[in-house]
């Protein structure tokens, strides 16, 4: 009787059908690594409730996707792709959570052809990789460190297409305009370069030297923006 109730009604003599307690099976072992998956992108990442729970149920998903096929990995895949993918329709997504839902997919694959142990090894050594490579602030130092974003004001009756041309040729390698926008009626301009220092220490004394042009007005330099669309 129990068989009968978790049979498909389009089910054949032929076909094979899942066994509950293997269904239970991976489907726990699923949800147990999804939570793993989970608590692992919350360290040290800026995050939000609703990806992380998503995060943690997308290898469940995909376990049954995959198991519902019938082991047709190339259908399964479509299919739980295009469920796992659809969040980056509408809202932009960075290249961490991408890998983070790619990861969730291959572990709830490997899950779902019975690959339990591997599936496990998998996310486990993922995970660790991951850890590992954000305590030692991977792609964090370097050149990165010193493009920043800046933002200035200066008065109307100031040129600002050349007026701090020697200053940026003294303190930075790279500068472009990204941004020029007037305020106040029209009487100041708000200027946004992005810009690379030579040298981090020599920050504040560039931001004198721009007080100094500007006439004191607004000035501030912050980690340089990215575009989260992109990879």
């Amino acid at each position: 009787m129990q068989n009968s109730i978790f049979k498909g009604v389009f089910d054949t003599t032929t076909t094979t059908t899942i066994a509950l307690n293997d269904f239970l099976l991976c489907l726990g072992v699923a949800l147990a690594l999804g939570l793993v998956l989970a608590l692992g992108y919350t360290y040290k990442s800026r995050y939000t409730k609703s990806f992380v729970v998503t995060l943690a149920i997308i290898p469940a998903v995909v376990c049954v996707v995959i198991m519902l096929v019938n082991g047709n990995v190339g259908t399964g895949v479509a299919v739980a792709g295009a469920f796992s993918l659809v969040r980056f329709r509408s809202v932009p997504g960075t290249a961490k959570e991408i890998g983070a839902i790619f990861l969730a997919m291959g572990a709830g694959l490997a899950t779902g052809m019975g690959y339990l142990a591997f599936a496990a090894l998998f996310t486990l050594i993922l995970i660790a990789v991951t850890l590992l490579y954000q305590s030692l602030g991977l792609g964090a130092k370097g050149s990165a460190a010193l493009e920043k974003t800046m933002r200035i004001t200066i008065p109307e009756d100031l040129d600002y297409s050349g007026v701090f041309d020697d200053l940026f040729e003294d303190y930075t390698t790279h500068c472009e305009v990204v941004n020029v926008k007037t305020t106040n009626m029209g009487s100041l301009f708000n200027l946004t370069y992005n810009l690379t220092l030579k040298e981090a220490s020599k920050e504040k004394e560039f931001i004198d030297q721009l007080r100094c042009r500007n006439g004191n007005l607004e000035i501030s330099i912050s980690r340089q923006e990215m575009n989260t669309c992109e990879l």
